[in-house]
């Protein structure tokens, strides 16, 4: 069984204490079964207010606005990240350092704006917890996030988001032996099942005919306490991003993934809804991006662990809304 430890480090290029578990880098990735039919709910993209697809940014621009000026006039990027997902943002156990695809991505950021990245005093992790994504962003504790944050509708009145660098969506979590929950059905009713305060999971299970499954919610501030709950028997099932679990059935082989993911859910990095200009000069970052290192970091830390994300081997194609 794992447990939870903590781990931390300073704010000069590391990151700020919050729970997390043990990675385990050897671990073999979990198979993805099959499962009892889910409700039905569309791969489709989600649709906003003004008619446009959620995950429709601001056309790239390299031009340096306010918040690109600021940011290179103190001389360091604030990047908000996760330590506790495994090939996303984590800890490395062997070396200290944060690694995975979106430490890739906010170096690759950091360097086009100031030449540099965490390793010479120019990018400044900060770890935050799921729930707190968002006031991080609008009282400026962060220039942004990198974190495996779902862009939608909703956050987008609180938030800027870049164009998609992935795609995933929601799926459950389970344990290998004795699942109690078979699927998104009525093996649901009466169970405990967790997911992050603040996560899209969240909005899933407590809307709509999710929410009438009845299942028993039980809510944390990070989405990596569900893990350490089914490793206590304090939760018969987690709702994640199935990018996520697939981390989290590689770190833990005794959990799988099951079913196939029931949303269709964009990443985009997350700014103040002030900051357009840092939107457009990160989106062409990520234009930059998707061409020359988003196929070595996918490979070197996802090719082959995600279960059941719909073309998850290519990056989404950016959508603009201007």
């Amino acid at each position: 069984m794992l447990v939870s430890t903590v781990l931390s480090a300073g704010d000069s290029g590391g990151a700020s204490p919050e729970p997390s578990s043990p990675h385990r880098k050897g671990a073999a990735p979990a198979a993805a079964p099959a499962a009892p039919a889910a409700p039905a709910a569309p791969f489709k993209p989600e649709t906003c207010d003004d008619g446009k697809p959620a995950a429709a940014s601001l056309r790239p621009d390299g031009d340096d606005g306010k918040a690109v000026k600021e940011i290179k006039k103190k001389g360091k990027l604030v990047v908000g990240v996760d330590q506790n997902s495994f090939r996303w943002g984590f800890r490395d156990p062997t070396t200290g350092k944060l690694e995975g695809f979106d430490i890739d991505l906010a170096r690759a950021i950091a360097e086009d704006l100031l030449g540099g990245d965490d390793r010479d005093g120019k990018l400044t992790f900060k770890t935050i917890p799921t729930d707190q994504r968002i006031p991080a962003l609008r009282d400026r504790k962060v220039d942004m996030v990198v974190r495996t944050m779902t862009i939608d509708c909703e956050r987008k009145l609180q938030v800027n988001f870049s164009t998609a660098y992935f795609e995933a969506g929601q799926q459950l979590l389970v344990p290998k032996k004795r699942a109690k929950v078979k699927g998104f059905d009525k093996s649901m009713r009466g169970k405990k099942v967790c997911y992050a305060s603040g996560s899209t999971a969240e909005q899933l299970m407590t809307s709509g005919r999710y929410e009438k499954l009845g299942a028993e919610p039980v809510v944390v501030p990070n989405q990596l306490d569900c893990l350490v709950r089914l490793q206590l028997g304090e939760a018969d099932a987690t709702v994640t991003d199935s990018a996520l679990g697939a981390g989290q059935a590689a770190q833990d082989p005794s959990v799988e993934l099951i079913g196939k993911p029931v949303t269709t859910e964009p990443y985009g990095i997350a700014m103040n809804l002030d900051d357009e200009d840092l939107v457009r000069r990160v989106n062409k970052v990520l234009g930059e991006f998707r061409k020359d290192q988003w196929r070595d970091s996918y490979d070197k830390w996802l090719k082959g662990n995600l279960g059941g994300t719909k073309d998850e081997d290519t990056p989404p194609k950016p959508v603009y809304r201007d």
